[in-house]
């Protein structure tokens, strides 16, 4: 135990920085640039965040600054935007192959009958809306709660949310932990189950997970393992274990 401790000790130390980043980007998300400190604790085992991540900030004054915010719990704000960093998983799937990047979603477009459409002509104008160009690193906070580009910009944030989580998978409480600071809706559930062909919403509509489709191949398996992850499955099995193998 003692030396899987180590290793995890160490394993932590290697992936700072990747962990330091995520933080960021998360951040960046925000409408205001800005989190409780507490609620990053709360969901630290979501994003590979160590324990003593408060402690650690101290090191990064060019990327945190931590506040006390009117009610006097402390709070974590952006100090530098990276525009390097401010391009989402769906835009860089979007350069790498345009076609696949547009039938991850679709938002068809409603119009009246007296359009009078044919069938070919309809899905042409539904293709206009298959793609959320609304980067979750924009303003789109500012759109009309209610308009399409707003359901965009809410789908992109959690695309991106999930996408930047260890095991590319959430629960519904621990996206609701952030739902002021990304503007999220009540209806994020019946939103998301618009998407069948990129997220996987699993339990029930007040406790369920919702998971990233591209994250695992077709047996359910997640395709890239972060090296926490792998620490975590090897602890598992010691974990599973009924008595001490005897060498």
């Amino acid at each position: 135990m003692e030396d899987l401790l180590d290793e995890e000790k160490g394993l932590m130390e290697l992936m700072e920085l990747d962990r330091v980043n995520r933080v960021r980007k998360l951040l960046m998300m925000t409408k205001d640039k800005r989190i409780l400190l507490s609620k990053i604790h709360h969901t630290r085992l979501l994003f590979g965040i160590p324990e003593d991540f408060r402690d650690r900030v101290a090191k990064y004054p060019d990327y945190f600054r931590v506040v006390t915010g009117g009610d006097g719990n402390r709070v974590l704000e952006l100090v530098n935007w990276d525009t390097n960093l401010a391009v989402s998983e769906l835009e860089r799937q979007f350069m790498v192959d345009e076609d696949k990047a547009k039938r991850a979603f679709k938002f068809p477009v409603k119009h009246g009958k007296e359009l009078e459409l044919e069938e070919k002509d309809a899905r042409k104008l539904n293709q206009l809306n298959t793609f959320p160009l609304v980067s979750p690193y924009s303003d789109g906070w500012k759109f009309d709660v209610w308009t399409l580009e707003a359901e965009k910009y809410r789908v992109g944030i959690v695309h991106e949310f999930l996408n930047l989580t260890l095991e590319k998978r959430a629960s519904i409480h621990h996206i609701v932990e952030f739902k002021d600071e990304f503007s999220l809706t009540r209806q994020t559930y019946q939103m998301l189950k618009k998407q069948p062909t990129t997220f996987y919403l699993a339990g029930t509509e007040m406790n369920w997970t919702v998971f990233l489709k591209d994250g695992y191949d077709e047996n359910g398996v997640l395709i890239s393992k972060d090296p926490q992850v792998v620490f975590n499955e090897k602890l598992y099995k010691y974990a599973d274990m009924q008595q001490m193998e005897v060498d």
